[in-house]
């Protein structure tokens, strides 16, 4: 499922292409902004379903090596470890899973199949696939800790996978690394005899409205809190700070004001650890000491109250 700190990334992702397209349509962005994070749970099922489709491709050959004129005694006795794997089945009979592809039309592995046999190639040239189809053991066990190897050592870091990716939809450059730790956790936490169930998009009704609630707040009160960061920066003009830098800073303080039940140190360090990944090499530095001059501002003059024990 998607954290809040994913979320503050696809927050500040509108705001960053709505700041460069001059747009002030603020329904239009934010739906835009939630399309963005549903099309990422589209990454996480392709993800998933691509070991599936491997694994059919794995088996077709095995049939059609069985029907050749001249077939060796390995084809027609074919090592089906892989294709006997529970942990992939247990994915192709998961109706949550067939459910959400065939409703959303997922049929990228039907259109876009040569990446199905560049992952295929690519397993079945490896010392993990000759491992595992040689292991004497056969357990659901087994079959699981391939299932998680053969995600995080072939299909993630894929280069041509990741390329495609980025041409279908520009913000999953983003959602790859987030996405692939979510596959490796739905994997994990896959049980023996249990059908295989997708993760929740959201963790709760509070984080899906955190999503709007954070957007809409610091786009209809960015003007407003331009005035307070130019107090806490008199040395600084305004079109002198990183574009990335002020739009963190009015997110950092939307959750000072309007987020009461966010620790404000919870939000200078998350907007610091987004800086150092998407702004300059010292926007830590600067934000840290912006943020810090404001949440004391606003404690001392009540503009700013959080409730609970911590929170300040």
């Amino acid at each position: 499922m998607i954290n809040r700190r994913h979320i503050r990334v696809k927050v500040m992702q509108s705001m960053y292409a709505m700041q460069q397209s001059n747009s002030d349509d603020l329904i239009k962005e934010e739906k835009f902004l939630k399309f963005s994070i549903q099309k990422m749970f589209d990454l996480y099922v392709l993800q998933i379903q691509l070991m599936v489709e491997v694994q059919k491709l794995a088996h077709k050959k095995i049939e059609l090596a069985k029907k050749k004129i001249l077939a060796t005694k390995e084809d027609l006795n074919p090592n089906t470890k892989f294709i006997n794997n529970r942990v992939i089945n247990s994915i192709t009979e998961s109706v949550s899973f067939d459910g959400y592809k065939e409703l959303n039309g997922l049929n990228n592995w039907e259109l876009d199949d040569e990446y199905v046999k560049i992952i295929w190639e690519e397993l079945q040239n490896s010392d993990l696939y000759a491992k595992y189809i040689n292991t004497v053991e056969d357990s659901f066990n087994v079959d699981r800790s391939f299932a998680i190897d053969f995600y995080r050592e072939i299909i993630a870091p894929n280069e041509k996978l990741a390329d495609y990716y980025e041409d279908t939809m520009i913000s999953w450059v983003d959602d790859i690394p987030f996405v692939n730790t979510w596959v490796l956790k739905s994997l994990n936490k896959q049980k023996e005899g249990r059908a295989f169930q997708l993760g929740k998009l959201y963790k709760d009704q509070d984080d899906e409205d955190f999503v709007s609630q954070l957007f809409k707040k610091a786009i209809l009160n960015h003007h407003k809190y331009q005035d307070d960061i130019k107090d806490k920066t008199p040395n600084w003009e305004s079109d002198r700070i990183a574009g990335i830098d002020m739009i963190l800073i009015k997110m950092a303080i939307t959750e000072f004001l309007h987020f009461p039940s966010i620790p404000s140190r919870v939000s200078i360090n998350e907007y610091i650890e987004l800086a150092k990944d998407y702004s300059t090499e010292k926007s830590g530095y600067f934000i840290n000491g912006v943020l810090d001059k404001l949440s004391k501002d606003y404690l001392a003059t009540k503009k700013m109250v959080k409730m609970g024990r911590g929170l300040m």
